[in-house]
């Protein structure tokens, strides 16, 4: 049975082929036009790039080469006893565009576990920092730590632009295998007394092995790691951490280099932070209202008059979607499964048939319905992770599946440096002085 590599040396040319053919015959297409407020608006919607592995659709979610989250989770292989789908085999998916055996995620897993470990002097590096530096900061400065071993770095002087695909896929290789080991290390240090555990047994899984070394032997957190890495994967590219990975990367920076400028566009507040500070509110919320499990009628209360001050409910609202995020849905089938009566995730489904109905009555909300971060802080507290500043990282661990695979087809396709052309608010009062008026 061929290896991952080998599957996809076979798609290179024909993958070329088609891009080449697509800009030669179709290149002068227009494909958008370009508001005044999206200049100023962050650049929301305009459609300017292409991103292989996910494509995010506002009514159905993401979908990861064409396969929506509930035909992943049952379509791609699982561990032996569980129902979560193998990251390894989403990540063969995200790369290839085809859904993966059994036998193809057990060769992937193997070589992840190969390349795995954490060099003493990226060991080094991390305890050199205060164990207050924030873990999302700690893990940028590991993932940098490991860049000595770049094969890219020294190829992309030396092979062929075509080959340039080779040594990213091995760097990129590398990098996953390492990830959960950096971001282990980084928990142990900071929140377990610096007492590191070793990768576990050949025969564990990258998450299963991801969870033993955070210190979590419970088979279901071992589930619950599977699921969270498969649903925070990839989000298309325009998200911060996407595109900032592709954009170093085109420059033909390494993925090291890549990545860990991602994670410190991950670590923003309006982007990966989001789940540790909707977790933060559900708690203040139980706080002000007292032990126990509050009345539906309080929580309504409570959110409308948050919503009053002129807040936003953290976890409630998307940029792109429009309907429930079926990563939520995911998070929620899951607790309903393994603990249906935990308080928590009472308050959180609580909330689900609470707000999205008041910000209807107030018409304010182009997305009233909550997203992956309304959930997943609920799900990390039931098994004891309560270290919420962590929990970013584990979304970086996950995100680096979507954009390394993203830097790979980048380099098959032998796409160039992004450059786009930006013009002043000078310029633009111009051309709307000499626009016609319609």
């Amino acid at each position: 049975m061929p290896d991952l590599k080998t599957v996809l040396s076979t798609k290179i040319q024909p993958w070329r082929d088609e891009v080449k053919s697509l800009n030669e015959k179709n290149g002068d297409t227009k494909i958008s036009d370009v508001t005044i407020g999206q200049a100023f608006g962050g650049m929301r919607s305009v459609k300017c790039m292409t991103w292989e592995p996910s494509a995010l659709d506002p009514m159905e979610g993401i979908r990861y080469r064409g396969l929506s989250i509930p035909e992943v989770r049952e379509r791609l292989p699982k561990a032996a006893g569980g129902d979560e789908p193998l990251p390894e085999g989403l990540f063969y998916l995200l790369l290839t565009a085809d859904i993966p055996e059994r036998v193809h995620v057990d060769g992937v897993t193997a070589e992840w576990r190969r390349r795995e470990g954490l060099p003493e002097y990226a060991k080094r590096t991390l305890d050199a920092l205060p164990l207050d530096v924030h873990p999302m900061t700690q893990f940028a400065i590991g993932i940098l730590a490991l860049q000595r071993q770049s094969k890219f770095s020294d190829a992309v002087h030396h092979v062929n632009k075509l080959e340039h695909w080779d040594s990213m896929f091995e760097d990129s290789m590398t990098l996953l295998a390492q990830l959960p080991h950096v971001a282990a290390y980084i928990y142990r240090r900071c929140y377990r007394g610096n007492q590191h555990i070793p990768p576990g047994p050949s025969h564990l899984d990258w998450s299963g092995n991801f969870a033993h070394m955070l210190g979590y032997e419970d088979p279901e957190f071992a589930e619950l790691m599977r699921l969270f890495l498969v649903l925070h994967a990839d989000h298309e590219g325009g998200n911060v951490s996407a595109h900032t990975v592709r954009l170093v990367g085109s420059a033909l920076s390494d993925p090291f280099l890549s990545l860990s400028a991602g994670m410190c566009g991950l670590a923003g507040p309006l982007h990966g932070l989001a789940s540790q500070d909707s977790l933060a509110w559900i708690l203040e919320m139980r706080e002000a209202m007292g032990p126990g499990v509050p009345s539906k009628a309080a929580v309504e209360t409570y959110v409308n008059d948050w919503l009053a001050s002129g807040r936003v409910v953290p976890g409630y609202g998307h940029a792109v979607l429009r309907q429930t995020d079926p990563r939520y849905t995911a998070q929620q089938v899951f607790c309903r499964r393994h603990f249906p009566s935990d308080d928590l995730f009472q308050v959180v489904s609580m909330l689900y048939d609470v707000v999205p109905a008041t910000l209807q009555k107030q018409g304010k909300a182009k997305n009233p319905w909550p997203n992956v971060d309304a959930i997943s802080g609920t799900l990390l507290t039931h098994y004891g992770m309560t270290e919420t500043n962590f929990y970013t990282v584990l979304f970086g661990v996950s995100r680096a599946m979507g954009t390394l695979a993203s830097l790979i087809i980048d380099r098959i396709l032998l796409l160039p440096l992004e450059r786009p052309k930006s013009v002043t608010t000078e310029w633009l009062k111009n051309q709307v002085a000499v626009a016609p008026k319609t």
